[in-house]
């Protein structure tokens, strides 16, 4: 299958092995990955701060970028669910219904690495490797907006040489919530705080997650505590084997 990615900006900025683990993964599958290079942002962080008419230039490149492809993966819960379910409303927004119906046919292609693996590509032993002690950390986004389910979990389950730990109060918010982070500072570290002694409970090596964001924030607030605690993506631990551990 020939499958493009939606790289995401703090991948392409920040966390590029979760990127670079996207791609390794599927092509080990037997897939072709391949990387439009006209993307940019989707928009999501303009659109979640108001900011829709600003977003909408991005709507549009987004829809014209990905348009000739079948199917389209990100390493991110988050973009994924602002393609899904802002694009369109911006595009109507503004008038531009025609834009708007291609937003939601490129949408309905539109995956989370989880989702391509199990709904699309059928698959949930990947053929990892990662000994290691591992909790799962299910973003909102991902929990709740495009209910990816227990999708990553299955997929951790078959991971060889791995502990799974089961993560108290799972679907409780991190507290970063993209700009909520900044403009409810106190908030969202009380909700951090509660996020980390939950991980710390679990005697974990590694907290996982489908999204860089939120694993930037837990994983800045562990690495303060000095806690031993390393945050990995979801990617990553499925891209790795006994060649890569």
């Amino acid at each position: 299958m020939r499958i493009a990615l939606f790289v995401t900006c703090l991948a392409d900025t920040m966390f590029p092995a979760a990127a670079k683990a996207t791609v390794h993964l599927l092509e080990r599958l037997g897939h072709e990955v391949v990387f439009p290079a006209g993307q940019t942002c989707c928009g999501q962080m303009h659109i979640n701060t108001g900011y829709q008419k600003d977003a909408l230039p991005l709507v549009r490149r987004h829809v014209q970028t990905f348009a000739p492809y079948d199917v389209v993966v990100a390493p991110s819960g988050s973009c994924v669910g602002s393609v899904r379910h802002q694009h369109a409303m911006v595009a109507r927004a503004a008038g531009e219904e025609g834009l708007a119906a291609r937003a939601e046919d490129v949408a309905s292609r539109t995956y989370e690495l989880s989702e391509l693996l199990v709904d699309v590509l059928g698959v949930e032993d990947v053929g990892a490797y990662y000994p290691h002690r591992v909790t799962y950390h299910p973003t909102c986004h991902s929990l709740r907006m495009i209910r990816v389910g227990d999708k990553p979990q299955r997929l951790l389950r078959h991971v060889r040489g791995m502990e799974l730990v089961e993560l108290p109060a799972a679907d409780q918010c991190c507290g970063f919530g993209g700009t909520f982070a900044l403009k409810n500072a106190d908030t969202s570290a009380a909700m951090l705080a509660d996020k980390m002694r939950h991980v710390l409970d679990t005697g974990a090596e590694v907290c996982t997650a489908g999204d860089s964001s939120c694993l930037m924030h837990i994983g800045g607030g562990l690495s303060r505590l000095d806690a031993g605690v390393r945050t990995v993506h979801l990617a990553e631990i499925l891209a790795a084997t006994e060649e890569t551990a």
